[in-house]
């Protein structure tokens, strides 16, 4: 029963952390009051709800405690009639206020303030890390590779930044949304992937961060209907999610794409997926989401894996390094190139890559040139390549799938 609790505690916070943060900061203005007083509401939750259960509607219970904190606090701190309005006003707040966007998306709202022009990127990233996925200082400095100190002073700046700018907390006026679409585009998918990765096994409380960034991403297609990288970045996000629950085995273990079982896909996803896809390169735009997307959906609408047209994605790889220039997305290519021309074609590649040295730490550049060395039959050279990738993993079901690869080159 115990760990029932636990475990409904541990998903109302994942699940719902997000949200209560986001409806405090709209109706406080304060970034560090909201977190406060929804981190108190979920320490009242710990001592209340193995009492009295857990509440039919988890956020809306959280939202209402964390609310009735913040009121509570200000009242005590008032000065004036002025803090003492603000105290009221608070204790009456219950939807979110219309602004000129229409938009009344508490998430939505909170994204396009941490994509501000006058923020740094990286406190842009970090503070939607920190609020939307609800990932902890720690988990953020280790994505940035800085240590922990840094990190909160990056995010005490960047709220301080926000606070005495007096940047608003809403969705900007049309003429503005432009200079702040490629950052939300950006905060988006990361929490997308924060989700996705999350549904291969490294966190299972974490898969709702998908769903939530397809529900948002919704919402900025219906705000910019005519944006094709904004319904690229949708086709994306729909034609991966497509595959999630075949990403994995019964026993947690990872399944490459050419083994997973197709007919476990999502067909209404891909169909959707591809629509947009194709409504958003009829605009003649294009860019790094709709070619993303046009990579999954050469993947997805293949009925089997050897009818993919890897010629075709090589070549869209090649483009989209004209929008992301980076080695990831060559090493991307490489792939592409193995499957399309041999892997020893790839080989090349990738040991270009190897020898430039400029994806450090990164487990999959040892780990694909294992795999083409394999089908080369340099099982030796292969070998040494995986213990490579083993090292750098970063999960246990990372690990576990390269020891599995290792072991057939034995």
């Amino acid at each position: 029963m115990t760990t029932d609790l636990d475990t409904a505690i541990t998903r109302a916070f994942r699940e719902e952390s997000g949200q209560v943060v986001a409806t405090l900061i709209r109706v406080t203005g304060d970034w560090d009051l909201a977190e406060e007083c929804v981190q108190e509401a979920f320490a009242l939750a710990l001592r209340t709800w193995p009492r009295d259960g857990v509440p039919a509607k988890p956020g809306a219970w959280l939202t209402t405690t964390a609310r009735n904190r913040a009121t509570d606090r200000i009242r005590r701190e008032a000065v004036g009639a002025e803090k003492l309005r603000e105290a009221a006003h608070l204790a009456a707040a219950a939807e979110p206020e219309w602004d000129e966007s229409g938009v009344h998306d508490d998430r939505l709202r909170l994204i396009f303030t941490c994509c501000h022009p006058s923020l740094p990127l990286e406190g842009q990233v970090a503070l939607a890390l920190r609020t939307l996925a609800g990932l902890t200082t720690a988990e953020i400095a280790r994505a940035f590779l800085v240590s922990e100190a840094t990190m909160s002073q990056r995010l005490v700046r960047v709220k301080r930044k926000i606070r005495t700018a007096g940047i608003p907390y809403s969705v900007p006026r049309s003429e503005l949304l432009p200079e702040r679409t490629a950052a939300v585009l950006g905060m988006l998918y990361l929490l997308f992937n924060e989700g996705y990765s999350a549904s291969a096994g490294t966190d299972p409380m974490r898969t709702d961060l998908s769903a939530e960034a397809i529900r948002l991403s919704r919402i900025l297609a219906g705000l910019m209907p005519g944006e094709p990288e904004v319904l690229g970045l949708l086709a994306l996000l729909l034609l991966h999610d497509a595959r999630r629950t075949t990403r994995v085995d019964e026993e947690g273990t990872l399944v490459s794409l050419e083994d997973q079982d197709r007919g476990r896909w999502n067909a209404a996803e891909i169909a959707e997926g591809t629509e947009i896809l194709e409504t958003a390169l009829r605009r003649g735009v294009p860019g790094r989401y709709q070619i993303q997307a046009a990579i999954a959906a050469c993947h997805t609408t293949a009925a089997r894996a050897s009818d993919t047209d890897w010629v075709q994605i090589a070549a869209l790889y090649g483009e989209l390094l004209r929008f992301m220039p980076s080695p990831v997305v060559e090493l991307n290519r490489a792939v592409a190139v193995a499957m399309a021309e041999g892997p020893e074609a790839g080989l090349e590649l990738v040991d270009k890559l190897t020898a430039d040295d400029n994806l450090p730490g990164y487990h999959l550049l040892p780990a694909t040139r294992a795999d083409l060395l394999r089908r080369l039959a340099r099982f030796d050279e292969a070998a040494d390549a995986y213990r490579d990738a083993l090292a750098l993993a970063g999960t246990d079901v990372e690990r576990a799938y390269l020891s599995g690869k290792l072991a057939e080159t034995s």
